[in-house]
């Protein structure tokens, strides 16, 4: 019992931060931004399929066109437990398509007005709900038990990441706002919160954050100047056009695409931030008489190793995404210096070298800040 005490007394102020973010995630979760949604009226709900009926279906080369009817047995909501027939409409893409079989459980879209007195069942996909949340909890609970309170933080600002960009940063751009200001606000209140509630409130935590915003606001001039220079529109992203055709034609593309730039990079440019600064504290910690351009020194040391591997983080990371493209170009004898010119392919360049910058430029900020903040407060943090 003394133990827990002592403990409790030594981590309040962690304490205090996981109780305030929690509730601060719950707070989020309440808000309703989003605007009003243009689909039919009904609900989603997960079934399990018991027959199909494949004869409708027709195959066209490697594509499936017709339907698939099958009798499915409702598993959630006031249907539950009655079994409909349901359709599974297929529109010759394979990237959307799907078979059902026996067994599978399937999300489908209950349409109950359609007629007076019907019920419409449309399969949509396969469920991967259950699934999702099956993975998260295995991520969740390694983490935790790796990191131990600290794995706990880390888990705190993933889910709060994800709180703000679904909750604030989606419906905030949806609305009309400047897409440029939401992601610069929205990534400023996420790297004061990641860092500060995995570091504590003290100086090392101060010096990772100020870098990292320096490198942020960095990479977002810079992506507003070359994305124009480039001549990039932001319908390379997927399903923007999408957006216009749902009523949204007001959206300024090309400041999403902007905004996801940065956004996209500001992960990579926090690690490293923090990184340095956590070497630098350290490195005092050991050697409290340094003076304040040796550790600077040691900091960009310490930056140059980790910006190695960093910007080839960010360049495995975007070009993963394309391997398909590049793959169909050179399938096609199409050579390098041409399909560069792809939009997509430049909206993948412009991403990762600006990103890079980004990267490079927080190595010095963070170690020149480091160095004046981290001596005079190191032996109280």
């Amino acid at each position: 019992m003394k133990r827990l005490r002592v403990w409790l007394r030594r981590q309040r102020h962690d304490l205090i931060m996981i109780a305030c973010f929690v509730l601060a995630c719950v707070l989020l979760a309440q808000l309703n931004l989003h605007p009003r949604s243009n689909q039919a009226p009904g609900s989603k709900e997960k079934a399990r399929v018991l027959t199909v009926d494949n004869s409708q279906v027709e195959q066209l080369g490697l594509l499936n066109t017709g339907h698939q009817e099958m009798t499915v047995e409702v598993l959630t909501g006031r249907f539950r437990g009655k079994v409909f027939p349901a359709d599974n409409r297929l529109r010759s893409q394979m990237e959307l398509d799907k078979l059902f079989e026996v067994g599978d459980a399937a999300l489908v879209a209950v349409l109950d007005d359609a007629e007076p007195g019907t019920t419409v069942l449309n399969a949509q996909d396969h469920y991967r709900l259950g699934l999702s949340i099956g993975l998260f909890a295995l991520f969740a609970s390694l983490l935790v038990l790796f990191g131990g309170l600290t794995g706990c933080k880390a888990m705190l600002s993933f889910v709060f990441s994800c709180m703000v960009i679904w909750q604030l940063v989606v419906p905030l751009c949806l609305r009309g706002h400047d897409a440029i200001a939401v992601c610069l606000a929205a990534t400023c209140v996420l790297t004061a919160v990641i860092i500060f509630l995995v570091a504590g409130l003290n100086r090392k935590g101060l010096t990772a954050f100020s870098g990292a915003m320096l490198g942020v606001v960095a990479s977002c001039l810079m992506a507003a100047f070359f994305t124009s220079l480039f001549k990039i529109n932001g319908a390379v992203m997927p399903y923007s056009q999408a957006l216009f055709y749902s009523g949204y034609e007001f959206l300024d593309l090309q400041r999403l695409y902007v905004g996801g730039i940065f956004l996209a990079s500001s992960g990579a440019v926090m690690d490293l931030g923090m990184d340095i600064a956590a070497g630098m504290h350290e490195v005092v910690m050991h050697h409290p008489s340094i003076s304040r351009s040796k550790l600077a020194a040691s900091g960009i040391r310490i930056g140059q190793q980790v910006v190695g591997t960093m910007t080839t983080t960010l360049l495995l990371a975007y070009s993963g995404g394309y391997l398909t493209l590049m793959m169909s170009f050179t399938a096609n004898g199409i050579p390098p210096w041409d399909f560069i010119n792809n939009p997509h392919i430049a909206s993948e360049y412009v991403k990762t070298i600006i990103g890079s910058f980004g990267l490079v430029l927080v190595a010095p900020a963070t170690a020149a800040v480091g160095a004046l903040i981290i001596p005079a407060g190191t032996r109280r943090d």
